[in-house]
């Protein structure tokens, strides 16, 4: 059969990954999927799969949300049941699975002591030892001694003197302080549960580790503490990850579940976009070509087709059109933005001043007399440690927490709250459609479709009831909501939780050409990175500022060797102001104070025309003044006076922001 040029690139393309295959079964495959088949209620997930784990590989395994990856993990601990095909390991192959139903994992005992059941037979030795130690205060006999210097060997060849410290490091390595480690594991939430689980399986050390999702219950910190772990890991690694610079930092292989295949990528991420980009090329050009060529042999066939004397080549060719090999079209996942989420009020020159706030939870003090400001078109990102205020801050600036000290909310804001908490709040019995018809947008049925589709749901997928949506969809969901609402200000409580990488990347195209300020907690540095011009973290109880964005302040942070990212073990000073941006002079911050103060009076005053003007208007709707001429003239009046004071406050406003603006700007 004849094949293109292209189509032999593609040929040589996959032979190089059945050769890397081949080499791995034969000569030091630790773990083999040879022609996995599997089905789930009639629908296809593998259909004749393949891939083989060697000793050390560390694997990112990547898809859309559906494609099969988590469903591969417990096919190859045995959980699930293939169809077809087999799954065969080496002898000394020991598997270690964190997966999400480990988060209903309870028990009474310290966090410390679930993690040191990783050591089960040192543990057992221990209580021998313990035993025999018992026996002697009692029964001091020679046989006895003997049988404690033989366990105590054996404990020490198996490191039992160390244990304990292994188990403090990675524990206190993941985010938990020392003066956790002894309390119950039940006194900790599901996340932090899940970390016990983690450190656990770390200690186990099998020479397989799959991890499902593992970032999406550590801070950065913790994130950043197991890279480094990974990194050096002895035995092999499986991880099913959306965070691309996880993945980057990782893995040295990728495994794209598409196509019912395990497509392998012999690089990290950043690789994979690159090869991934060029395959489906080839791939495109190659289904065109072909295209091309079925077109001009099917009119061939059609044109001839009743001549005898072009009988036999007619039929040449049909039959090899029935034996073609055909090329897939390229099918497009990463989708791009064709809606703009607008807003119709600007907000004024600031979006909201914390004043000297507090807070604390009992004796536990979150925030002691520290001040910010977010003013319009900042878009922050507030990092930093699980546990030290970042949601509470969230809460605070959205009105919702108490606290102490003063939070002053700008002109004209309009803000929107983001939070895991509203996917609970969705109404399961609506459709999608039907859910964000309610959000009161006022946008048509078209516009919210068209909002929809840049969310991943399509056709009649926009009919889908919220009920049977995954935790990934509804997220989608609440946050096409959220950005529906016209808001100028949004704040989000970990938005990309539960999104993969093609929904996290509609988000991001989504903030980048929003025109409104926001707030961001987020562990995800690939999105904070392409979306956040300001960087916001808390250190001994104050909000501190890094002014630029998370590519600058990693420098910053890496170049100034004492200045770590903050948790309250390592406390940090406050970042300086870049050389190349140096402090304006005494005469301009003086002009600049005073200007801002004017645009803050003046806002005051806009605020108060605004409800006298609510206030005129409703007296003009009373009926008995809307019966007196002379009490209807007075008022209509009044009401004409306050609309010309407005229409004056608003025109200085504009001036005010507008000389602001001028001076800032100035070197």
């Amino acid at each position: 059969m004849h094949r293109s040029p292209v189509m032999l690139k593609i040929r040589a393309r996959q032979d190089e990954e059945f050769l890397y295959n081949l080499f791995s079964l034969y000569f030091c495959s630790m773990l083999s999927i040879n022609n996995l088949t599997y089905y789930i209620g009639g629908r296809p997930i593998y259909d004749k799969a393949s891939l083989h784990i060697k000793p050390r590989d560390k694997i990112g395994l990547i898809g859309l949300n559906g494609t099969g990856k988590t469903t591969l993990l417990r096919l190859i601990t045995g959980e699930y049941q293939f169809d077809s095909g087999e799954i065969s390991k080496s002898n000394d192959c020991t598997i270690g699975f964190l997966n999400q139903d480990l988060l209903s994992y309870q028990s009474d005992e310290s966090i410390l002591h679930v993690a040191m059941e990783a050591f089960e037979e040192t543990l057992e030795v221990q209580r021998q030892i313990d035993k025999v130690l018992h026996r002697m205060e009692a029964n001091y006999e020679d046989k006895l001694v003997d049988r404690l210097t033989k366990l105590q060997e054996q404990f020490e060849a198996m490191d039992g003197y160390t244990m304990q410290s292994k188990a403090e490091e990675i524990l206190e390595g993941i985010g938990f302080d020392t003066e956790d480690l002894n309390r119950p594991l039940n006194e900790f939430s599901g996340g932090w549960r899940m970390r016990v689980m983690l450190a656990k399986l770390l200690l186990e050390k099998p020479s397989l580790l799959m991890l499902d999702e593992p970032t999406n219950h550590l801070d950065l910190p913790s994130i950043q503490w197991i890279e480094q772990y990974l990194r050096g890991y002895e035995g092999a690694v499986i991880v099913v990850s959306h965070d691309r610079q996880f993945l980057d930092n990782t893995v040295k292989t990728i495994v794209e579940v598409a196509g019912l295949q395990l497509n392998l990528y012999p690089g990290n991420y950043s690789f994979y976009l690159q090869e991934k980009a060029l395959r489906s090329e080839i791939q495109q050009n190659a289904f065109e070509n072909q295209q091309q060529m079925i077109k001009q042999t099917e009119k061939f066939i059609e044109r001839f087709r009743a001549k005898a004397t072009k009988a036999r080549q007619v039929q040449s060719r049909v039959k090899a059109l029935e034996r073609l090999e055909r090329v897939e079209e390229v099918v497009d996942t990463n989708k791009s933005i064709n809606f703009k989420f607008e807003f119709r009020q600007k907000s004024g020159r600031f979006i909201i001043n914390l004043n000297n706030i507090s807070k604390a939870y009992n004796d536990l003090e979150i925030f002691k007399n520290t001040t910010a400001a977010i003013e319009r078109g900042d878009k922050i990102a507030l990092i930093g440690a699980n546990g030290r205020g970042k949601s509470t801050l969230l809460r605070i600036i959205a009105g919702t927490e108490s606290m102490t000290g003063e939070s002053i909310e700008g002109y004209n804001v309009i803000s929107a709250f983001y939070a895991q908490h509203q996917l609970e709040s969705l109404n399961v019995s609506n459709e999608i459609l039907e859910e964000l018809k309610q959000a009161g947008s006022g946008k048509t049925e078209t516009e919210l479709r068209n909002v929809l589709g840049c969310f991943l749901f399509s056709g009649e997928d926009v009919f889908k009831k919220i009920k049977v949506l995954s935790g990934g969809e509804k997220s989608r969901v609440a946050l096409a909501k959220t950005l529906i609402s016209e808001a100028n200000f949004l704040l989000l409580d970990e938005p990309t939780n539960h999104l993969d990488i093609q929904s996290e990347n509609i988000l991001i195209q989504a903030l980048q050409q929003y025109k409104g300020s926001f707030i961001i907690v987020s562990h995800n540095r690939h999105f904070i990175a392409r979306t956040a011009n300001k960087i916001w973290y808390i250190d001994n109880q104050e909000i501190k500022e890094y002014p630029g964005t998370y590519e600058e302040y990693e420098y910053w942070r890496n170049k100034n060797a004492t200045d770590e990212v903050p948790t309250a073990k390592n406390p940090k000073k406050e970042p300086v102001r870049k050389k190349q941006d140096p402090e304006p002079s005494t005469g301009k911050q003086s002009q600049l104070k005073k200007l801002h103060e004017e645009l803050n009076e003046l806002e005051k005053e806009i605020n108060r025309l605004d409800q006298e003007k609510t206030r005129l208007e409703d007296d003009m709707a009373t009926p008995a003044i809307y019966a007196n001429p002379d009490q209807l003239a007075e008022v209509s009046a009044r009401y004409d006076g306050v609309n010309r004071s407005l229409t004056s406050a608003h025109e200085k406003w504009e001036e005010l922001a507008s000389e602001i603006d001028q001076l800032e700007t100035q070197n």
